[in-house]
């Protein structure tokens, strides 16, 4: 405002000064001055209406650009959550299971100790590294797995045909042991499930007193159980890899893998129909050669 009035004032008297050495008279120099005096602060103000206009219009551009962007983002979260619900509602899963998952998920709140976030964090991450893999047809596990093979059998329907080495002599008397094999009583019992267990030894002499018993209280439970001795197969029977693995339905293939000291470092569920009919196939040659 300060300049404004300077600069008018400038105007004015310059224009004063001019109009008085041409002698005029005084009512043309007041005139003239407070005219031009005028039209400068005028001036002045459209100059800075203009230049505060362009800016409210620079502004209320990037107003509707942003909303543009909001309203777009808004309404493709709006498509990616009726695409979401849709494939829910499609899927062989239960939508009151995933909504259950999702809703629990989200009440993990930001108040919670660090520790509960992260650790919901990793399990969320695991368990959508788990479905994704799933879609592949196969998922592994590092280490030995304490779920999956529970949770398998009490899914089974039909049959669960598995095979069982030396490697396993500590894993009957576990705890893990115990739950799978009370699991597999429930699944013959209630599902109705055939289920066969060929124990795999190296030579007849590893036939111990250790194995019989395994093998007595698995057949108490309803198991049909064989022993096979890999000595006494033909050389083209041994041809073929033998491990660790159980076939549930004749769909899934669940494998274990050991090192050389016999420990069981991985897990994989494998439902591609090629392995999967491999490992039905090699069972039925094992078992029709066990006794």
């Amino acid at each position: 405002m300060l300049f404004k009035t300077l600069v008018t004032a400038l105007v004015g008297g310059a224009t004063y000064l001019l109009t008085n050495i041409t002698n005029q008279p005084e009512v043309w120099k007041l005139t003239a001055s407070i005219f031009l005096g005028g039209a400068a602060l005028i001036i002045q103000y459209m100059t800075d209406f203009e230049r505060r206009l362009g800016s409210v219009e620079e502004s209320l551009a990037e107003h509707n650009a942003e909303m543009k962007e909001l309203v777009a983002r808004g309404f493709a979260r709006i498509n990616e959550v009726t695409e979401l619900f849709g494939l829910v509602d499609r899927s062989a899963l239960p939508p009151d299971g995933v909504t259950r998952l999702v809703r629990s998920a989200t009440q993990v709140g930001s108040s919670a100790p660090a520790i509960m976030q992260a650790f919901a964090r990793e399990e969320v991450h695991r368990l959508t590294d788990l479905m994704e893999n799933l879609n592949q047809k196969l998922v592994d596990y590092e280490g030995e797995d304490h779920d999956w093979i529970v949770t398998l059998t009490g899914c089974a329907a039909m049959t669960i045909d598995a095979t069982s080495t030396l490697v396993d002599r500590d894993f009957w008397p576990s705890e893990l042991g115990q739950r799978y094999l009370r699991a597999q009583r429930d699944a013959i019992e209630q599902q109705h499930v055939r289920i066969r267990r060929l124990f795999i030894i190296d030579a007849p002499e590893d036939n111990t007193l250790e194995l019989g018993q395994f093998c007595d209280d698995q057949q108490s439970l309803g198991i049909e159980v064989r022993v096979l001795a890999l000595s006494e197969l033909s050389p083209i029977a041994r041809m073929d890899e033998t491990n660790d693995f159980i076939v549930f339905d004749e769909a899934l293939s669940y494998e274990i893998g050991s090192d050389l000291r016999g420990v069981n470092t991985k897990t994989v569920m494998d439902l591609r129909p090629d392995r999967v009919a491999k490992r039905v196939q090699r069972f039925k040659t094992l078992w029709e050669a066990g006794q």
